[in-house]
């Protein structure tokens, strides 16, 4: 330790006189260094205050880009669940159209409870506006057959004309080649409703060859199937009279009736599972 000291003696010396100026320097100067330290303040607080500026406003923006962030998160949540329960809505929309017509079905299957049938859905039909020529998924496999009856929500829509295993062709009674054996439900006064497809555009098809004898025909009248038809099954509802006439014979009328069924929309539909002759030959036994 003695040979420390004696080697750097001068240093230490050297050391202790520097630090004895600094503090005599401090002591004498102090005023000057306060006007240096009033200038550092000029010159430094200002620019702290500048970078305590740049620093909030920087902050704010990133604040603001986080709160724009969320919002916009926000916004596509709340989008995407509008999406979802419009599309629920719709859906729901499409599932009471659905259930008022199967609900309608029902009704009219416990309106002939003397004709067995057996649902069908529509899978195409030809082009135009309305339902005259049209498919269902149903057929032969399914014990449908040519010439059975087919019914929709209201009362009679067509015959079966083609079948295939699983699908069969439908002729409305709308079609121009349609032609039903028909009569007034309440006086049972014969007539033919016949299709019009030129006349459904006003949402009427034909009648004509009405034997009004009593002269009780009139407007608002149900025309059904009548016992005499060849392919349809009689009591069926056709529709309803609309316009009456009275031919220049002076012994028919003639005249319009609005369809029982919706021609412009159909989905579901009931297919009597007999035919005109088997369901005579099956009442006929059962009379015996």
């Amino acid at each position: 330790m003695k040979d420390f000291f004696r080697k750097d003696r001068h240093l230490f010396i050297a050391l202790a006189l520097i630090a004895v100026g600094l503090i005599l320097t401090t002591a004498v100067y102090r005023p000057g260094l306060g006007i240096l330290n009033s200038a550092a303040s000029r010159l430094i607080v200002p620019l702290e205050n500048g970078i305590n500026l740049i620093g909030t406003y920087i902050t704010e923006k990133a604040d603001g880009f986080r709160d724009n962030a969320a919002l916009a998160e926000e916004v596509r949540r709340l989008t995407e669940e509008n999406e979802s329960l419009q599309a629920e809505r719709a859906e729901n929309a499409q599932k009471l159209l659905e259930l008022e017509r199967l609900t309608a079905l029902y009704e009219l299957d416990q309106e002939y409870p003397d004709y067995e049938m057996i649902g069908a859905r529509v899978i195409s039909k030809e082009p135009g506006n309305w339902y005259q020529r049209f498919k269902i998924n149903k057929g032969s496999e399914d014990g449908v057959a040519v010439d059975m009856n087919v019914m929709t929500g209201g009362g009679l829509c067509g015959i079966v004309y083609q079948v295939g295993p699983h699908w069969a062709a439908v002729r409305a009674i709308i079609d121009d080649e349609s032609n039903v054996s028909a009569m007034v439900a309440d006086t049972a006064d014969l007539c033919t409703v016949t299709g019009s497809l030129i006349d459904m555009d006003d949402g009427v098809i034909l009648f004509y060859g009405l034997r009004d004898a009593g002269g009780l025909t009139m407007i608002g009248d149900r025309i059904i199937t009548s016992g005499i038809s060849e392919k349809f099954l009689p009591g069926l509802t056709i529709g309803y009279i609309s316009e009456l006439t009275e031919d220049a014979n002076n012994l028919t009328k003639s005249g319009k009736l609005i369809p029982a069924a919706d021609f412009r929309s159909l989905r579901e539909v009931l297919v009597i599972t007999a035919v005109k002759e088997s369901a005579e030959e099956e009442a006929a036994e059962e009379g015996q």
